[in-house]
Order: structure tokens, then sequence, then C-alpha cells
């Protein structure tokens, strides 16, 4: 505790130069000196105030579940550590290197939808209605920092356990950006929410938040199902509590996802690199031999939907040394039963957008 205050102190002045870095850009966009696009398509921005793990992918899959079967969508996101660059139309036999461990999820679990990844997301979107002009959303994946697009509807996460009100600026803490930056948010997403919240704690996070008079608060959590077997989705791993796990994973944070297993699991151990980290066949190795040195003759190895574009690269290396490599799938669900509400406040600005 005292060494975390201790660098946060000494981080401090650097975190200062970086905000006011991060102000005068802002500023530039307040002040009309750098300009933000509309477009005439309706877009949707979902992002976060800090540096990842608040949930933008799973929100992401909750719109395009709720929307795709009315509207012609496409999503646009930069393909994070992607191997290539410039504007590409993801197709579901890609593989992560070539355009996002994100974008190539998105592109196998909805292959209806037009998934694209660019840099430059002020550029990619006359490229999509380009290509498609019959697209009629576009939902823009970890966009609240990039002003070069005003999305008529901001989405902003923020998670449970580590909400903006409570962090500081990089590298003090995790922010992109000074908190006052929530602002610009239409709506507000608590992430990650325990699966049971009582109203009087969300309450009290939604004051600390303190909401404009035009910002609504929402609170989600994670719906875990049943884990499926990496090389052939029919198979299912039965969580009956008595399968020991070893999760390897490269997200942003796995203190959620862990108290998920272990309450499914005798014994849980974890495997963790960086976010978005490509494995490679050392990673494996020591993959292979925490699984086997795992106790107990039940026992599998748990991983996200996201380190699942990345791990299906080894895939003969999995088959080869028999791996039971299961992906655990995950749906966004609200609080207080106000998702309905959350599909209104989405639908009404498509309604008026049209209008």
């Amino acid at each position: 505790m005292v060494q975390s205050i201790l660098a946060k102190a000494l981080l401090s002045p650097i975190s200062l130069l970086y905000g006011l870095g991060v102000s005068f850009r802002n500023w530039t966009y307040r002040r009309g000196l750098q300009k933000s696009i509309s477009f005439s398509v309706p877009v949707i921005s979902v992002g976060n105030l800090s540096v990842g793990g608040a949930g933008k992918t799973p929100h992401i899959e909750y719109l395009i579940r709720g929307l795709d079967p009315y509207l012609n969508i496409a999503t646009l996101s930069r393909g994070y550590r992607r191997k290539t660059r410039g504007f590409l139309r993801v197709r579901p036999g890609m593989n992560a290197e070539e355009v996002g461990d994100e974008p190539l999820q998105y592109a196998r679990k909805f292959p209806e939808v037009v998934v694209t990844v660019a840099e430059e997301r002020a550029f990619a979107i006359p490229e999509i209605m380009g290509q498609r002009p019959d697209t009629q959303l576009i939902l823009l994946d970890d966009a609240f920092q990039h002003r070069s697009v005003k999305p008529g509807l901001n989405i902003l996460l923020t998670e449970f356990s580590k909400p903006f009100t409570r962090d500081f600026l990089l590298p003090s803490g995790r922010l992109r950006e000074w908190r006052s930056g929530y602002e610009r948010a239409d709506i507000i997403i608590v992430s990650k929410c325990p699966p049971t919240l009582d109203r009087a704690t969300a309450d009290a996070l939604r004051d600390e938040i303190a909401p404009l008079p035009h910002q609504r608060v929402f609170f989600s959590y994670y719906d875990y199902a049943a884990p499926y077997y990496l090389l052939d989705h029919r198979y299912r791993l039965k969580m009956d509590g008595n399968v020991n796990m070893l999760l390897i994973s490269a997200i942003a944070g796995t203190d959620y996802l862990l108290q998920h297993l272990r309450g499914q699991s005798p014994l849980v151990q974890s495997l963790e690199f960086e976010d978005h980290h490509y494995f490679d066949r050392g990673d494996l190795g020591t993959l292979l031999l925490r699984f086997r040195e795992l106790p107990g003759e039940h026992k599998a190895i748990i991983t996200t939907e996201k380190d699942a574009m990345r791990l299906e690269l080894h895939k003969a290396f999995i088959a080869q040394e028999r791996l039971p490599v299961f992906v655990l799938p995950l749906a966004v669900r609200f609080h207080f039963g106000e998702g309905p509400e959350f599909d209104v406040l989405v639908r009404d600005f498509l309604l008026e957008f049209k209008a």
C-alpha cells in the first residue's frame, strides 16, 4: 500500500504533463481548431476513460445481438496489435495477426455483420459506406478518445471495482484523460458488477459518478455460459464443481473472471500475460507443463473468447499435445431489469437520427 502511494507520488509530475497535453488536445476540438466529423449514418461509440478491461467487446456484442435483426450493422475497430496496417474488411477465415483479436471475434460470431479495422476512423467510415452503402449503423469500438469522429451516441464504460472517479491519469493511474471527460458521454455503464447487486450500493456509486442531467447510468454484469472446446465447438465442458482449472489469459484484468471460476471449481490456477499478448511456443510449453502439474484426474484449461483468437494460431500444438483447451463465452446482462430501458434509449437515438 505504502509502495503504491509512493509510486503515484513519484509519477505524478509525469501524469500532470500528460494531462496538460490531453487538455490542450481537447481544447483544440472545443475551439474548432480541430474538427470532429459527423456522418449521415448513425454512429454509436463504446469506450472508456481508462486503459483496457472495462468490457467494451461484450457490450458491442450486446448491441449487435439487439440490433442486427433490424439493421445492417458495421463495426469499426483499430485492430490493436495486428501486424497489418490501413483499412481492412475482416473475414471469419482471417487470423488475429492480420486483423486483431477482438475484430476477429466479432467476425466469427456475427458473420452477417460488416467488421472492419483501421487506424483512422474518420477515413474508414466513408470507406465502409463506399463498400456497403446499405449500412444503417456503425459501432465504434474503443473510440471515446478519438475525437475526429463525432458519434451520435457516446457510451462510456467504467468498471465497478475500478471506477474512473477513484482513478488517476497515466502513468500514476489508468486514466487516458481527466475524469471530467465523462461529461462527453450520453450513457454511462458501470460494468463487471457482481452478479448480485443491491440498489443502495448502486445508488451510492451513481451519486459518486454524479451524472449530468442528460446522462443515464446503468449497471451491467457478465453471464457466463458453459465453455466449449477450442478445436471443436460442439463439445462443452460440464461445470459440475469437480474439474480443476488452469486459466490462460492475456486480458487487462482477471479478477472478475477468476472470481467466477473459483465458484465453479475446487482449484483454479492462472497463467497470465499482458493484454493482447501473442502466445509463442515458449508460452505453450509453459502451459503444457503447468497443466501436467495441475493435480486431479478431472482437469481442463480455460481461456477467454478474445484469447482464443490468438491461441488458435497454435491449433496444431494443442491438438498434438491433446490439451483440453475450453473457451468461456459470456453475455452482458443489466441489473434491476434495466436492459429494456437501455435498449429503448438506443432505439430512440436511431429513430431521432432518421427523423
